[in-house]
């Protein structure tokens, strides 16, 4: 029997992870996180990670278990992710997978097989070199000119999996796009969206980037830039630690890096939005918000699981 995996998606500033604590409590479950930016040791703020009091609500999994310069592929994620999944199955317990991030979520679920090809390192050197002396949408839109899809599915801000790209096309002759194959999924999967409508979401970004700053956003910057971590670290490319390193380099003010993030943060959550779309079948979607949608997903999911799909 297929392994029973819960996945709860939706965009940035939803509210998955109170709900995904309360799912977790009431159906005797521990989280998986599928969000690339929780990985990384001492980044808190920016990403707003789960605090130490919600993370001892209910177990979680891929939390701060690399330093910011270390560098976690996709096909490394994947593999973690398996192997969390299974030991908490192995446990007798439900293994939720959470995030926002749409191609850590279908690695997982679709079982896609990411392209064999061992990292070059002298290309990939000269890639980031290019990157770096012409700017990280110069080298994306050289990968758009090679792989037009492939682009598309790349933040072109994002230069490490700009490079990757690059990489497997000029390594193999073929596009990255057509590379990434996929299976059936090794999973019994029941797929949870939450929702809201648009203004309603932005308004919860702005006053989440609001509080990030009052919570000491620009302080966790600067310690991590005084502990040697690099500004040009794809880690600290993510939205809010570019900024803030712009800030404390004189580059930009506060108000403008919060302008900026508000702006970077509407385009992020319109790509996600193409990765999990409210016409897709598989997903069943609820509104955030509404102080009955955790009660109501429960009852949804225990009528479910009294069926064959979760049973233990």
């Amino acid at each position: 029997m297929a392994i029973p995996l819960l996945v709860l998606v939706g965009p940035t500033a939803v509210g998955k992870t109170e709900l995904s604590i309360q799912l977790a409590g009431r159906l005797g479950g521990e989280i998986v996180s599928a969000d690339s930016r929780l990985f990384y040791r001492g980044m808190d703020v920016g990403t707003a990670k789960p605090s130490r009091e919600e993370q001892e609500r209910a177990p979680h999994h891929l939390i701060d278990v690399a330093d910011p310069d270390e560098s976690w592929s996709l096909a490394l994620f994947q593999q973690r992710a398996q192997e969390a999944i299974a030991s908490i199955y192995a446990r007798r317990k439900l293994p939720l997978l959470v995030g926002g991030t749409g191609q850590y979520i279908r690695a997982v679920t679709r079982g896609w097989r990411p392209p064999e090809v061992r990292p070059d390192e002298r290309l990939r050197a000269e890639l980031e070199r290019l990157g770096n002396e012409k700017g990280k949408e110069w080298l994306h839109s050289r990968l758009a000119q090679l792989d037009p899809q492939g682009a598309a599915r790349i933040d072109l801000r994002n230069l490490r999996r700009t490079v990757r790209a690059l990489e497997v096309i000029l390594a193999t002759g073929r596009r990255f796009s057509e590379q990434r194959s996929q299976g059936d999924s090794p999973y019994d999967l029941l797929m949870i969206g939450l929702k809201l409508p648009r203004p309603e979401l932005y308004a919860r970004i702005d006053a989440r980037i609001e509080a990030m700053f009052r919570t000491g956003l620009l302080d966790e910057v600067r310690r991590l830039l005084a502990k040697g971590y690099s500004s040009d670290l794809p880690a600290m490319s993510g939205i809010g630690y570019r900024e803030c390193c712009q800030v404390l380099a004189g580059q930009m003010t506060q108000e403008q890096a919060k302008a900026e993030m508000r702006r970077l943060t509407r385009i992020f959550v319109r790509r996600q939005a193409n990765w999990f779309k409210e016409t897709d079948p598989q997903i069943h979607w609820f509104p955030a918000g509404d102080p009955h949608t955790p009660e109501q997903i429960v009852t949804f999911l225990q009528a479910i699981m009294r069926a064959p799909l979760i049973d233990f």
